[in-house]
């Protein structure tokens, strides 16, 4: 039997053919054959997908979906027979080793041809996918197969396999099972010292971490998932990030059912499971892992400690990523005890909310060391809050900011937190006993210390205890010089907001006549580019070159108004492409706060593209860029152009510029600057107030600041502002 189309939105419609939804709305009111709702509600109606796909065909709308796009919406018409996804996986491995030219010719053979050569094309790789049975493809799978290789083709393997795995991840109900950013996986990966050459991740998902570890030059990759798919995308994934090392990957329970009893690693870097309640606690009471003690029923997560400490190597290192409870919960008291006095805990770092999922807690990192027999003593732990400052940011931040949808924002300084705990960690690690720490960021605490009767290993409760070690004088200086640089700041922005480059619409809002920036861009007005996808390096001709380039822009970057913070590393590309003064540059996922546009100017000149930013490059005798990257960058142009339902990602050909002469560009050029000065104030001085602010609180709590001894404390209800003296605090001697 033929299976049902699926039902698409408006919305989804207007993304499909490249229009805004008021032409939908349009199509549906003058045209009497346009397809009647087959579902939904009166005023949320619902249509079928493929009738949609029929009736846009019949009056010439091409698809503007990208092939990722495409291969998402033929996965929901036509579930792929046979081992399913599974055997898509191992087509993708398959195709990533193929060029262009061929990924073309295969598209183009008839469908028995087609399914024929996809079937030898996945059974040439069938050994490296756990789990996988043979192959078989038919006839009806033809139309999937061919979008699989133009998704190959246009946007890379990894591209492709995320498609999958969403596909699969959702006909299978799982939940909970979240990518590790990759910013987050090469720290993990850098805190081990060294360079190991076999990686261990006992709950790997996607594989992000053991990704992370071949960048650093692990030449073994293992990897235990318990769900299938998660197990065989990870498989695929690292053969196309890490070609060149072994890779072993298997589907299974790693505490119940450990795929590798005999395996011990040089390092195992893992984010496992959080809050498991039915973890194997009674079957596994007696196993010999656990030689720190039994962990409690509610305690998943030392169960993976102790895990993770069996398969390394005496005086191997693991990083694992942990939620705060298990710091300091009552019923892990004694399994963290034994722990710091055996020296198998040598560090815990807090990181702020947002750094991977749940975003709404601010996990930690644990650095683990097997003690080798014989071993020298471990006499202290190393604790540091990386953790943002307690500013209206951070807290917004915590909370987390709603997008349309529904999304949360995680846009944080890596580099920062990166080179705060990365130097933390190596001066503690090379010499633990003359470690000093920073005051408020880090210190080590000796094992005495730490075994008390409730062990909290909580890294804000040590490092704060360490403020009485500031200088009283240093911090009045400091705040002395931040007040000042936000007194300049609050003239500035003063300045910025006094500007006036725009006025009122006298006969009411201004309409444009638009055209998409894909047609601008085969006009010749200009030119879109983007950071090739792995599974395209070096395919296409004509890109840029240019591998001393400084520094990498992200969509990071853009969102909070930075400089080029990226690492050229992590493009893994032969041809990135290099931004020019004048290039507008657009995120390519619209969740998250902060602009969506930034015109580069000369000091972002000469950095590399990032991933997930698209690159408009303007012919400046016909387009403006500030013009153009003012109206981009438009919320309702955003999102317009956009597709997804968690996380929202911008199509750049769907994007619209108003058809206007250059010199009226010019004028809204003009006032999209001043836009741009006013938001890049507001933020510097909204940072200084916010930095001033916590210098002043923390002086005074910690007793370094004393209150002016002329300062009149306010009347009731009286909330008028009142002067502050930042005087140092006497010496206590």
């Amino acid at each position: 039997m033929p299976q049902p189309s699926a039902q698409v939105t408006a919305a989804e419609i207007s993304r499909i053919a490249g229009v805004t939804r008021a032409t939908v709305s349009n199509w549906r009111r003058r045209h009497d054959d346009f397809p009647a709702p087959s579902g939904g509600t009166e005023t949320s109606p619902l249509y079928d997908l493929q009738a949609v796909r029929d009736w846009l065909s019949s009056r010439g709308h091409a698809s503007a979906a990208t092939p990722s796009e495409e291969l998402r919406t033929i996965l929901r018409l036509h579930a792929p027979s046979g081992g399913g996804t599974a055997d898509l996986l191992l087509l993708v491995l398959a195709a990533a080793s193929r060029t262009p030219d061929e990924l073309t010719a295969a598209a183009r053979l008839p469908d028995a041809d087609l399914t024929a050569r996809a079937e030898r094309d996945a059974a040439a790789v069938a050994e490296a996918v756990p789990g996988v049975d043979a192959v078989r493809f038919q006839a009806a799978d033809a139309e999937v197969l061919r979008a699989l290789y133009a998704c190959v083709r246009e946007e890379g393997g990894q591209a492709t396999l995320r498609v999958l795995a969403e596909r699969e991840l959702e006909d299978s109900a799982a939940s909970g099972a979240y990518r590790t950013p990759t910013a987050l996986a090469d720290l993990l990966a850098r805190l081990i010292p060294g360079t190991p050459d076999r990686v261990l991740d006992p709950a790997c998902g996607s594989g992000s971490l053991l990704a992370a570890a071949a960048r650093r030059g692990a030449r073994e990759l293992y990897g235990q998932d318990v769900l299938p798919v998660q197990a065989q995308r990870s498989a695929v994934s690292l053969m196309l990030t890490a070609p060149d090392a072994t890779v072993t990957v298997r589907a299974g329970d790693s505490l119940r059912a450990d795929a590798f009893p005999g395996l011990l690693a040089d390092a195992v870097l893992s984010n496992p499971p959080y809050g498991v309640r039915d973890w194997g606690h009674d079957e596994l009471a007696y196993d010999p892992r656990w030689a720190y003690g039994v962990p409690a029923r509610a305690e998943s997560e030392l169960a993976w400690v102790q895990h993770v400490l069996a398969h390394v190597t005496p005086d191997g290192y693991a990083a694992l990523l942990l939620p705060p409870a298990t710091a300091g919960r009552a019923s892990g008291r004694r399994v963290r005890a034994e722990l710091v006095r055996s020296g198998a805990l040598r560090a815990v770092v807090a990181l702020p909310a947002g750094a991977a999922m749940p975003l709404h807690i601010g996990l930690q990192i644990w650095v683990l060391q097997r003690p080798e027999p014989g071993g020298p003593e471990r006499k202290s732990v190393l604790f540091v809050d990386a953790a943002e400052p307690e500013t209206e940011s951070a807290r917004g931040r915590a909370a987390g900011t709603r997008t349309r949808a529904g999304s949360r924002s995680t846009t944080l300084d890596w580099d920062r937190i990166t080179t705060q705990v990365l130097g933390a960690w190596e001066a503690f690690n090379s010499d633990p006993d003359a470690f000093e720490g920073e005051p408020g960021t880090s210190r080590a605490v000796g094992v005495v210390d730490l075994l008390d009767d409730v062990v909290d290993l909580t890294p804000a409760r040590h490092v704060r205890a360490s403020r009485a070690g500031i200088d009283p004088a240093e911090l009045s200086a400091e705040v002395d010089a931040t007040r000042r640089n936000l007194v300049k700041a609050a003239k500035s922005l003063a300045r910025a907001a006094g500007q006036e480059g725009w006025s009122a619409a006298i006969a009411g809002a201004r309409e444009w006549r638009t055209a998409t920036a894909s047609d601008l861009a085969r006009g010749g007005a200009l030119t879109i580019l983007r950071t090739l996808p792995e599974g395209a390096r070096g395919r296409e001709d004509g890109a840029d070159h240019e591998p001393t380039a400084r520094a990498v822009l992200t969509a990071s970057d853009i969102a909070r108004g930075s400089g080029p913070t990226g690492d050229p590393a992590e493009l893994r590309s032969d041809t990135p492409r290099v931004i020019a003064a004048g290039d507008v540059l657009v995120r390519a996922v619209a969740s998250g706060g902060g602009p969506m546009t930034r015109v580069a100017g000369e000091e972002d000149a000469g950095a590399l593209l990032g991933h997930h930013v698209h690159l408009f490059r303007p012919d400046p005798g016909r387009l403006d860029a500030w013009f153009l990257a003012g109206f981009l960058g438009a919320e309702e142009n955003i999102a317009g152009a956009s597709t997804g339902s968690t996380v929202l990602t911008v199509s750049p050909g769907r994007l619209r510029v108003p058809l206007l002469p250059l010199e009226e560009q010019q004028r809204y050029g003009e006032a999209f600057r001043h836009v741009d000065e006013l938001r890049a104030e507001a933020r510097r001085a909204t940072r200084l107030a916010e930095e001033t602010a916590r210098l002043l609180a923390g002086g005074l709590t910690g007793g370094q600041l004393l209150p002016s001894r002329d300062t009149t404390p306010h009347p009731p209800g009286d909330t008028s502002p009142r002067e502050v003296s930042t005087g140092s605090a006497p010496s206590s001697g």
